[in-house]
C-alpha cells in the first residue's frame, strides 16, 4: 500500500461516516506505543494525514521520511516543532536548524569544529567524572530511578559547561527543557511560552556580558566569528543557536540514556553480555539509538508538493518520526528486535540530510560513558517489581521514570 495515503480521525475511536483512525501525536497511546503504531500505520496508512493539533503529515517509512528531509527546496525547516504555532506568535529563530540553505549552510559550519571528533574527545573525562560523581551518589538499598537519578543530569552539565554556563543553574535548563518539548501544544501553551521566554531573556543577559567580560567559552566564541559576507554574528544569532543547542542538547541524550538502561533493565541476556564484553558498548549504543530514536522533527511544505504521491498543500506540516524509519522492515532485517552486535545499521537517530544532528559526536560519546559507568558500577540491575514505565514527550520522546534495583 506504499504511496496510499488518508485523512484520519479521532485515533482509537471509530467515526460511523468513514470507519477511519485518527492519530493524536500528543495522545497517551501515541507516547507510550509509538513503534506499536508506526507499525500499523506502515501497512495500513504509511503516508497519514491528521487533523488534530493544527493538522500534519506523518510519513512512516524510511524511504519517505529520507526523501522529505532531503527536498529543502519543497519542505522547508523555518518551523521544526511538532506543536502547531498559533496565529500571530513569531517563530523563534535558531540557526541553523530552523535555516534553509544558503544560509544554513553558513550557520552550520561555523558550529562543525565545536562538535566535531577532537573537540568531544576533549569532554569525554569530564563526562565520565560527572557520571561517576552521579553514580556516587546514588544509594543501591533503594529503588533507584535511573532516569530522575542518573540520565537527566549528565547531558545538561556537559553542554552547559561547553556553552560556558553555571552547574547550578543546571535544574533550572532541565526544567525549560522539559517544559519547551514535552508541553502539550494546546493544554499547557503558557507553560510552554513562559520557559521560553525565560531562557531567552537568561541567554540575553548572559550574551551580553560576555560581550563586556569575554571567556574562554562557545558564547564568547561565537560573538567573535563572523559570515563569510565578513559581518560578525548578531546578538540575535548568538542566542537562537544557544537556544538551539541547550535545549536540544539535554532531553534527546537524557531520553536515549534512559531508553537504554530501560533495555538493559528489561534484558538480562543484553546487560549480562555488556558486562562481560564492554567493547561491544559502543556497537550497543547505536542499536539501542536505532530502536529507540527520540527525535521527531517537523517540516513546512513550502509549496504544493506530495510526498509518496499524497498531495501536500503549501503551508502543511510534516512530521518525521526518525524512529520510524528506523524500524522499517524494508531497511532492517527484524527491525522490531534489539540486536546488540548489529553489524549494518544505518539508522537516523540523529536525522538526516543537511539537519543531521550537530551534536551526534558528542551525544554518541556521553551514552557510550554513560553506559560504561553504569555497568561497572551496577552490573547487576532489574526493573522494580510492580513498576509501570511512564514514556513522554513527542518532539523528543523517551521513559521519564526508569525505577530499578540494583544489587
Amino acid at each position: 500500500m506504499h504511496g496510499t495515503c488518508f485523512w484520519i480521525y479521532a485515533y482509537g475511536m471509530s467515526d460511523s461516516s468513514n470507519h477511519e483512525l485518527d492519530i493524536d501525536v500528543f495522545g497517551s497511546e501515541y507516547v507510550q506505543e509509538a513503534p506499536k503504531v508506526w507499525e500499523r500505520l506502515r501497512s495500513e496508512c504509511p503516508v497519514a494525514h491528521t487533523s488534530l493539533n493544527g493538522g500534519g503529515w506523518l510519513p512512516t517509512t524510511y524511504e519517505d521520511i529520507s526523501s522529505v528531509a532531503y527536498d529543502t527546496e519543497n519542505f522547508s525547516s523555518r518551523d521544526i516543532a511538532v506543536a502547531p504555532t498559533p496565529e500571530g506568535v513569531s517563530l523563534l529563530v535558531a540557526p541553523p536548524i530552523t535555516s534553509d540553505p544558503p544560509f544554513h549552510t553558513d550557520a552550520r559550519r561555523m558550529l562543525l569544529p565545536y562538535f566535531s571528533p577532537k573537540a568531544v574527545e576533549e569532554m569525554r573525562e569530564v563526562t565520565r567524572s560527572i557520571a561517576v560523581e552521579l553514580l556516587d551518589a546514588i544509594d543501591p538499598a533503594d529503588v533507584v530511578d535511573a532516569a530522575e537519578q542518573y540520565a537527566r543530569y549528565i547531558p545538561v552539565r556537559v553542554i552547559g559547561a561547553m556553552i560556558g554556563l553555571p552547574e547550578e543553574d543546571c535544574e533550572m535548563f532541565t526544567r525549560w527543557a522539559t517544559d519547551i518539548l514535552q508541553s502539550h501544544p494546546e493544554k499547557e501553551w503558557e507553560r510552554l511560552t513562559t520557559a521560553t521566554k525565560e531562557i531567552l531573556e537568561y541567554f540575553d543577559k548572559t550574551i551580553a556580558d560576555r560581550r563586556v567580560n569575554p571567556r574562554d567559552d562557545l558564547i564568547s566564541k561565537l560573538q567573535a566569528e563572523t559570515l563569510p559576507n565578513g559581518d560578525p554574528l548578531t546578538d540575535k544569532h548568538v542566542l537562537g543557536t544557544c537556544f538551539l543547542l541547550l535545549v536540544a542538547g539535554i532531553d534527546t541524550t537524557w531520553s536515549s540514556i534512559a531508553s537504554n538502561l530501560l533495555h538493559l533493565a528489561t534484558h538480562d541476556d543484553d546487560r549480562q553480555r555488556l558486562v562481560a564484553e564492554p567493547e561491544l558498548i559502543p556497537t550497543a549504543v547505536e542499536e539501542f539509538l536505532r530502536a529507540y530514536s527520540p527525535v521527531t522533527m517537523a517540516r513546512v511544505a513550502a509549496e504544493d508538493t506530495e510526498i509518496a504521491g499524497c498531495p501536500v498543500m503549501a503551508g502543511d506540516k510534516v512530521f518525521l518520526p526518525f524512529g520510524a524509519s528506523n524500524r522499517d522492515p524494508e531497511m532492517f532485517d527484524r527491525p522490531e528486535e534489539v540486536i546488540i552486535d548489529r553489524e549494518e545499521n544505518r539508522h537516523f537517530a540523529f536525522g538526516i540530510g543537511i539537519h543531521r544532528c550537530l551534536g551526534s559526536n558528542l551525544a554518541r560519546m556521553e551514552l557510550v560513558v554513560a553506559m560504561e559507568e553504569w555497568l561497572k558500577r551496577f552490573p547487576e540491575f532489574s526493573l522494580a517489581t510492580d513498576s509501570e514505565v511512564q514514556w513522554g514527550g513527542t518532539q523528543v520522546r523517551g521513559p521519564r521514570s526508569v525505577p530499578v534495583r540494583v544489587t
